[in-house]
C-alpha cells in the first residue's frame, strides 16, 4: 500500500532522476526541463546522489508530462547528446514528511528576525541549533536535515528577499543538498560563511555553483586540508565561484572577464620574431638538450629545467561522440581536457604543481623518440624577464602496447632566464594527439638509438653527434 502524503492521498509523489545530472548547472537543467514540460511544476528536494540529480513532484499528471520530456533536452556542449529523465512512484519526500508545524515555523521566523541586521542585510545563523529561543520551545533546527534547511530558506525567501550576507558557521554541516535551494530562494546572497563546519568534499560546494558569490568563508572545514597548497585551494574554489573576490577573509586577484557582447575583429596573425640570433640559439639549444634527456637520459635530470613552483598540464583530444584513441590510452588518466572535465576539484588536481611532482609525472609517461627534424618552433612573446615559445612535431612510442605508434604533439613553454645562459620553465602545457599519416612518412628516416628502460644520466658523444646531424627543426618562425 502506498504511503500517504501530507494531504492523505496515497501514492501521489514521484521521484525524478537525471543520470549524470551533477555535470549540469542546476539552474540551466531545471529551466530546460520546465520549458519542455507541458505541465508547470515545483520541484521538491532537488539534490544530487552520487552523479545523479534528483527531485520530487506531486500528481500523476505532472509525472506523465515529465516522462515525455525524456531525451528532448540537448546537452549544452554536445548538441548530439540528449538527456534522459526517469520518473517513478516514490514515498513522501523527507522535507514534506517532517515538515515543521505552523507554531514551529512561527517561532523559527521570530528567531531569524531577531538575528537579522537590517542595515547590512545580513543574517547571522551561526550555532542555530543551540539558540535558546528555539531550544526553549523544544524545537530542533538541525540544518543538515532537509526539512529544517527548507523551512529556514522559506523564511529567508519571504521575509529577507534582498539578503546579501548569510552566516552558517558552526552548524555541523556536512552536506549542502538542502542549502543548494538558496540559488532559487535567495539568489541575492553575495557573502556566505560556511566556516567551522564538517564539509569534506568539493562535490558539496559544486552543488552551490549557481550562486554568484563574491565572498566565501570555509576555514575550519576538513575540506580545506585536502589541498596540497593555498594556490591549489584558491583555484578549486574559483572554479565553482568565478566572481569570488574574497576567500576566508583574504583578497583574491580580480577575476578575468570577457565581454562577449562587444564585437571585435581578429587581426591577421603574422609570424613571431625572435628578436636576435642569440635568442634563437638559446631556444633551439634548450629544446635540443631537453629532448635528448627526455628520450635518452634519466628524466629525473629534467628537474633542473623547472622552477620550484612550476606548473604542468597534459591534454589529449576529446569529443563526446568519439572513443578514446587506443594509441592514446596511456595518456588518458592524466589528461586535463576542459571540455570533458566537469568536476572542478579534478580540474585543479590534474594540474601538476612543483618541479618534484612534474618530474614524477614525466617519468611515468611512456618512453619516446622525438623526430627533431619535424620540429616547428615559434617564439610568440618576449620580455626581459619572460619568454613564451611553442614547439610542435611528432614522436614515436618505443615501448608498451602502443610501441611504434607515431603521435603529434604541441608543447608550450613559459620560461624565465636562468644561470648559465639557459632557461627555467615556469609553465609547461603538452597536447598529444594521433599523427596525420601523410606528414610522418620520412621524419624517422634517420635511425636513432632506441632508448632502453635503464636510466642513462649523461649523454654519450654518439648521441650528441646524432643530435647535431638530425635535430635541426624544419621550420622556425622568427
Amino acid at each position: 500500500m502506498g504511503e500517504s502524503t501530507q494531504d492523505g492521498t496515497p501514492g501521489s509523489w514521484f521521484r525524478v532522476t537525471i543520470p549524470h545530472g551533477i555535470k549540469y548547472d542546476r539552474t540551466w537543467l531545471m529551466s530546460s526541463i520546465q520549458r519542455q514540460c507541458s505541465v508547470p511544476f515545483t520541484p521538491v528536494d532537488f539534490h544530487f546522489v552520487k552523479n545523479e540529480a534528483r527531485f520530487f513532484v506531486q500528481e500523476a499528471s505532472t509525472a506523465s508530462a515529465l516522462m515525455d520530456v525524456s531525451y528532448k533536452i540537448r546537452d549544452e556542449e554536445s548538441q548530439e547528446v540528449c538527456i534522459p529523465v526517469f520518473v517513478r512512484p516514490s514515498a513522501v519526500p523527507y522535507s514534506v514528511r517532517y515538515k515543521l508545524k505552523p507554531e514551529e515555523m512561527e517561532q523559527l521566523k521570530l528567531t531569524l528576525i531577531k538575528r537579522f541586521d537590517v542595515s547590512k542585510l545580513a543574517l547571522d545563523l551561526q550555532r542555530l541549533y543551540v539558540d535558546p529561543d528555539l531550544v526553549g520551545y523544544d524545537i530542533d533546527i538541525i540544518l543538515n536535515r532537509r526539512s529544517c534547511m527548507t523551512a529556514t530558506l522559506q523564511v529567508i525567501e519571504k521575509y529577507f528577499p534582498e539578503l546579501l550576507s548569510l552566516n552558517l558557521s558552526t552548524n555541523k554541516l556536512y552536506q549542502l543538498d538542502g542549502l543548494s535551494d538558496i540559488i532559487q530562494m535567495a539568489p541575492t546572497v553575495k557573502i556566505l560563511n560556511l566556516s567551522k563546519n564538517e564539509l569534506t568534499s568539493m562535490q558539496e560546494l559544486s552543488k552551490m555553483r549557481g550562486l554568484k558569490l563574491e565572498e566565501l568563508w570555509l576555514q575550519g572545514n576538513p575540506l580545506c586540508d585536502t589541498f596540497p597548497d593555498q594556490s591549489t585551494y584558491v583555484r578549486a574554489i574559483r572554479e565553482c565561484f568565478p566572481k569570488l573576490l574574497r576567500l576566508d577573509g583574504q583578497e583574491l586577484p580580480s577575476p578575468v572577464t570577457v565581454d562577449v557582447d562587444t564585437p571585435y575583429i581578429v587581426k591577421l596573425c603574422k609570424g613571431s620574431y625572435f628578436g636576435s640570433d642569440e635568442l634563437k640559439s638559446l631556444v633551439l639549444q634548450f629544446l635540443k638538450k631537453y629532448y635528448l634527456i627526455h628520450d635518452y637520459g634519466d628524466r629525473q635530470v629534467l628537474a633542473g629545467a623547472y622552477h620550484e613552483e612550476a606548473c604542468f598540464s597534459l591534454t589529449i583530444p576529446f569529443h563526446p561522440k568519439d572513443p578514446v584513441p587506443s594509441s592514446l590510452c596511456e595518456y588518458f588518466k592524466d589528461s586535463r581536457n576542459m571540455k570533458k572535465l566537469k568536476d572542478p576539484y579534478l580540474r585543479v588536481q590534474l594540474l601538476k604543481h612543483t618541479k618534484r611532482v612534474i618530474v614524477h609525472t614525466l617519468c611515468v609517461l611512456p618512453k619516446t623518440q622525438h623526430a627533431f627534424s619535424s620540429f616547428v618552433v615559434d617564439t610568440w612573446f618576449q620580455t626581459e624577464t619572460m619568454l613564451c615559445f611553442s614547439v610542435c612535431g611528432v614522436f614515436k612510442a618505443v615501448e608498451g602496447s602502443s610501441k611504434g605508434c607515431v603521435r603529434s604533439f604541441t608543447r608550450t613553454f613559459i620560461a624565465t632566464p636562468a644561470r648559465d645562459c639557459s632557461l627555467c620553465i615556469v609553465n609547461d602545457e603538452l597536447f598529444v594527439r594521433d599523427a596525420d599519416p601523410s606528414k610522418i612518412q620520412s621524419v624517422f628516416s634517420i635511425p636513432l638509438p632506441t632508448p632502453t628502460s635503464s636510466s642513462m644520466h649523461p649523454l654519450s658523444q654518439q648521441q650528441q653527434d646524432i643530435m647535431q646531424a638530425s635535430s635541426t627543426p624544419s621550420e622556425v618562425n622568427r
